[in-house]
């Protein structure tokens, strides 16, 4: 009978989601942002470490810091919310980050979309470095639909070209359903995250094939080679190829936001953060004729459990969310280690 294998356990430290809110926003605020958006990008980021969105999480922190000391990012730029129709709303954010521009329009936005049933939300001259979901999950709880997506810098070649030109261009969707937790997914309409790239190169790791290519435009399971010089591959095909065109329409081109390739941070070293738009569409289920949508939408979980589907989109975020909050979320100690050294304590 063969021994089980070895399982070596990260040392870590378990920490409230308050504590960590905290700390991250000590880390914004001793670099450069104002208390308003180190309170919105700390909750973006602790969120999603909470969540098991790892790539996305602390992960970020040292890109967010990096970006701010070069000057690419305004930490304390104010969004200018423009109301121009029934159901539109716009936002310069500044050349701030995307999250506190949405957190300026969110009142509106809401607004429009219970008068007039939907309502869009442009955001332009933004940047954001985090997590989709986050944006659109808020949205479900309150019983609505959400739809958002975002460009981001180029590192895609586009299905049958040879050089890359799109971002990873991630669309993220949240519906709410009667007897549970919203559904949720975001997703990158490249093969693999460019944040879980970076991971696996720190990590020593191979990707599975038809992730990316090296700088020569050959395939590679290396993510180095992915990362200097290198491309991501879109996901399946021409399909995937097709979809980060339309968020590179959406979130740029209807937005007034930069299109992946359109904007240059070879002058700002340091700089991570794309530059780009962001577009959210809401909808309010309550203005359609019918059942009741999230009654609807429980009886669409119903039979695709009953088709044998074990696990929703989101399902895996909500679970780990529940055992951060009954036991903490578990940060690696030479992680925290050095969220404490950008903290300067």
């Amino acid at each position: 009978m063969s021994a089980s294998p070895l399982v070596v356990e990260t040392p870590s430290e378990h920490l409230a989601y308050a504590q960590l809110v905290a700390l991250l926003e000590h880390i914004f605020l001793r670099h450069g942002t104002s208390a308003e958006v180190a309170a919105v990008l700390a909750d973006n980021c602790a969120s999603a470490e909470r969540d098991g969105a790892h790539s996305h999480g602390v992960f970020r922190i040292p890109g967010y810091v990096s970006t701010l000391a070069s000057g690419w990012v305004d930490g304390k730029a104010l969004p200018i919310v423009e109301d121009v129709a029934s159901g539109f709303v716009r936002v310069d954010a500044a050349n701030g980050f995307a999250q506190p521009a949405l957190a300026a329009a969110r009142a509106l936005l809401v607004e429009k979309a219970r008068s007039a049933g939907i309502a869009v939300l442009a955001i332009r001259n933004s940047h954001h470095f985090g997590a989709l979901w986050p944006d659109v999950e808020p949205f479900a709880y309150e019983g609505l639909v959400a739809l958002s997506m975002v460009n981001s810098m180029t590192c895609v070649v586009p299905h049958g070209a040879d050089r890359p030109l799109f971002g990873t261009n991630p669309i993220a969707f949240a519906a709410p359903r009667a007897d549970g937790d919203p559904i949720v997914f975001d997703l990158a309409t490249s093969a693999i995250a460019h944040g879980d790239v970076q991971i696996a190169a720190r990590k020593g790791e191979r990707l599975p094939a038809g992730m990316g290519v090296d700088s020569l435009g050959q395939p590679t399971q290396d993510p180095k080679a992915i990362l200097e010089g290198g491309a991501l591959l879109p996901f399946g095909g021409h399909k995937g190829s097709a979809l980060s065109m339309m968020v590179e329409l959406l979130a740029a081109a209807l937005t007034g936001g930069n299109f992946s390739f359109e904007f240059d941070w070879s002058n700002h070293p340091g700089a991570k953060t794309p530059w780009t738009g962001q577009l959210i569409i809401v909808i309010d289920p309550g203005k359609a004729a019918g059942q009741n949508f999230a009654e609807r939408s429980q009886e669409l979980v119903r039979q695709m459990h009953g088709v044998g589907l074990k696990r929703l989109p989101g399902d895996r975020r909500h679970a780990q969310r529940a055992k951060a909050q009954e036991d903490g979320i578990a940060i690696a100690l030479d992680e925290l280690a050095n969220l404490r050294v950008l903290a300067g304590s």
